[in-house]
């Protein structure tokens, strides 16, 4: 397996890298090449420094990509290190972009790379790979490879990401969860239906409109005093273009829950490869006796149910509410390998 470093984005390879997401060891939204080509063009909204260098790993056999491994090289807790693109704080999930049959090799030959020419050509450390997630077998092909090529390999859980596994039956769902919380979304649910003036709740589906409610998201996001913070003008860059690229490809769950003519609640999702991953949400204070983030959840979860969606993805954070709506845990974690 021939392993090249590539310094830019290779956009000969942009069908072939989306191949990998959709038949590789990780389909996740955060690893298309649309999305980590706009998350290195704002340096991750801000989060890194314009003196981080693109390493893209490639690795091929018999002229034929095998798979790579998006990455960057940066100062990071005292050491250069050799990073997944897309970390830390804003993708949730990372990985290689390889196909399961190959994750074995091509584990062991990127670290191999990594020690014989990374170390040298950018004074690299550590290979330090953020967000992965617990379930992923690329956590075994490390802790294998760097065993095999004597490296040291530390595994730390980082967060919970909790999830509900869905059958298809809302119902079902619902009679599957806690008594009195079942109880409780229903009643709210059916509370918003009784209002004056109405309720409604909807997904952004309009090209002509799609940019005025990604600002309405963000108007609604803004009213959390830390998600205030977090939206720096870098990172409303960052989340805008990625809202309006996953709107483009079809993949952007952006709903609303409306009272008459004003937003109350709003939610940020991917849908993608059947499967909803929620990412962040917004509400208006002013509207908060009536829990429309709560209602507009439920709503989401039942049209998740009904449109065949098998998992519905809360990601990072243990935020009790998850745990209301029946979700169970799974972690990310961080792997760092010493070369």
């Amino acid at each position: 397996m021939d392993f090249t470093t590539l310094l830019e984005f290779p956009e000969t390879k942009k069908s072939e890298w989306n191949a990998f997401v959709t038949g590789g060891v990780s389909h996740v939204p955060f690893l298309r090449y649309e999305y980590l080509k706009n998350w290195w063009r704002t340096r991750g909204g801000g989060e890194w420094g314009q003196n981080a260098q693109l390493v893209i790993l490639s690795a091929s056999e018999n002229e034929r990509l095998i798979g790579m491994a998006p990455c960057f090289v940066a100062e990071h807790d005292g050491k250069k290190e050799l990073l997944f693109l897309g970390s830390i704080e804003v993708s949730d999930y990372l990985d290689f972009l390889v196909r399961p049959q190959h994750l074995a090799r091509f584990t062991e030959g990127l670290l191999a790379y990594a020690k014989s020419t990374l170390v040298p050509q950018f004074g690299i450390q550590t290979v330090d790979l953020y967000n992965l997630v617990d379930q992923s077998p690329t956590v075994r092909a490390l802790q294998n490879a760097s065993a095999t090529l004597g490296l040291p390999c530390n595994i730390v859980p980082l967060q919970k990401s909790p999830y509900i596994p869905l059958s298809g039956d809302w119902e079902g769902y619902l009679n599957s969860i806690d008594k009195k919380q079942r109880h409780e979304i229903r009643r709210k649910m059916r509370r918003m239906l009784e209002l004056q003036p109405p309720a409604n709740w909807y997904i952004a589906s309009d090209p002509a409109t799609i940019d005025a409610e990604i600002q309405e998201f963000l108007r609604l996001m803004a009213f959390d005093t830390q998600k205030k913070e977090f939206l720096t003008p870098a990172m409303r860059d960052q989340m805008v273009s990625s809202m309006r690229e996953a709107f483009d490809s079809g993949s952007l769950q952006l709903a609303f829950l409306t009272i008459g003519e004003e937003k109350a609640a709003a939610y940020l999702n991917f849908d993608y490869l059947n499967r909803i991953w929620v990412y962040n949400s917004g509400i208006d204070p002013r509207f908060s006796e009536h829990s429309p983030g709560w209602v507009l959840l439920g709503h989401l979860l039942k049209w998740a149910n009904e449109n065949n969606r098998f998992e519905f993805d809360f990601m990072r954070g243990n935020e009790d509410y998850k745990y209301r709506f029946g979700a169970i845990d799974r972690s990310v974690i961080r792997a760092t390998i010493t070369l």
